[in-house]
Formats: C-alpha cells, structure tokens, sequence
C-alpha cells in the first residue's frame, strides 16, 4: 500500500468528525444554496443518494480500473481529484471533497458534469 493511501486513510479518519448525512431535504436546500440547477435537482439528489447515501465523508471501495470515489458526489481520484502532489481536472486534493462544506465538492461535481453530464457516475 503506498504512502499517499495510509495518510489518505488517516487523514479521512480524522475529517469523519467534521463529516455529515444529508436529510434528504436539507440535501436539497445545500444544493440550491450551491447554485445546482433546479430542473436537473431530482437527478442531482439520486445521484448523491445511490453514490454516497447523503454522506459527506464517504470514501468508496477500489474500482474496477483501480481508482477510488469520494465524498458526498463520489468524485474519482483517477482524472479529478489528487491523492498526491499532481492537480486534476478539479484542481483539488481528495480529502477536500470528504467536509461537511460541499462548495469544494460541488463546484468539481458541476465542472465533471458540464464536461461528461451524468455519464461520469454509475449511481
């Protein structure tokens, strides 16, 4: 296991205080706040339901082609978030989109949909 995956580990055990589960309806209310578009609101709200059951925090298991999701909208590390010192597409580390302040998370979320649309989720 390499370094970048232990510190990454440890560093999201220690973030999990600061980490929350949406309400379904207080998910709705955040993601107005952040400016997601009203039409698309009920696909936004699956999408973090079938990714991350609401949660903030969630760091989802290794996928098939060896990248890893996280946060609230299971944002990949493979192309868009960094575990190490190189920026992707969101220009953020991984641990950033695992708070319970989503804007960070959000504002990657809507950058990977206004490139690929829903196709970058499988939830």
């Amino acid at each position: 296991m390499s370094k970048y995956v232990i510190l990454l580990a440890l560093m999201a055990l220690a973030l999990h205080c600061d980490a929350r589960r949406f309400t379904r309806c207080g998910l709705v209310q955040e993601l107005r706040r952040q400016g997601f578009d009203e039409c698309l609101m009920s696909n936004w709200v699956c999408l973090v339901e079938n990714e991350s059951g609401r949660f903030t925090d969630k760091i989802g298991k290794v996928n098939k082609n060896g990248s890893r999701d996280y946060g609230l909208f299971q944002i990949k590390d493979k192309g868009c978030c960094s575990t190490g010192h190189s920026w992707k597409d969101c220009h953020v580390t991984c641990l950033q989109l695992l708070t319970d302040d989503i804007s960070v998370a959000a504002t990657c979320a809507k950058k990977i949909y206004k490139r690929h649309k829903f196709d970058a989720w499988y939830g």
